[in-house]
């Protein structure tokens, strides 16, 4: 330090040799005993909160490998769904494949849908509208049916006639005549 800072301090008072008298050691040993119980309070508080801390880190870890656990269960159970709907996906395509295949009287382009029940629904849709025009169909049919041909043409049957007729109608037969 410089001088001049030594000089503006100011100075101690010299140190007594001198004993305490009892009172004095009596309160130096007081607060001596005061400052011992506080030093062991505060240890032994520091001791439980060290334990506290320990218990407290170990839940952590517990619950960082329950994280861990559970996010590899969470990847796995996202991965097996992925492959669940890809075969869900397959099956219903094979199953519309089937439904087409199992009704060849209506056209593959009219069943469509994309879960089962859509499917199923419009299959009956079509199913309905297939009855319905082949109905139509088979009354148009009955209505306008016309015989095709004439009827074949049998022997002249000459039962019951007299022996004049039936020379008549056999020339007429050769000539390609009817009677």
């Amino acid at each position: 330090m410089p001088e001049e800072e030594k000089k503006e301090q100011p100075q101690a008072a010299p140190p007594t040799n001198a004993a305490p008298t009892g009172e004095e050691m009596a309160a130096i040993k007081a607060q001596l005993d005061e400052e011992k119980k506080a030093k062991a309070a505060a240890v032994a508080a520091l001791a439980t909160k060290d334990a506290q801390l320990a218990a407290l880190q170990g839940q952590v870890d517990g619950l960082r490998v329950s994280i861990s656990e559970a996010k590899a269960g969470s990847e796995a159970a996202a991965a097996e769904l992925t492959l669940a709907k890809q075969a869900q996906t397959k099956a219903i395509s094979k199953y519309l494949d089937a439904v087409k295949l199992a009704n060849p009287a209506i056209p593959g382009d009219v069943i469509t849908g994309s879960t089962i029940d859509e499917i199923d629904a419009s299959l009956a849709k079509a199913t309905t509208i297939a009855g319905a025009v082949k109905a139509n169909i088979e009354a148009q049919a009955k209505e306008g049916k016309v015989p095709a041909g004439a009827p074949p043409r049998g022997e002249i049957s000459t039962e019951g006639l007299s022996p004049r007729e039936k020379i008549a109608a056999g020339v007429k037969q050769k000539e390609g005549g009817t009677s």
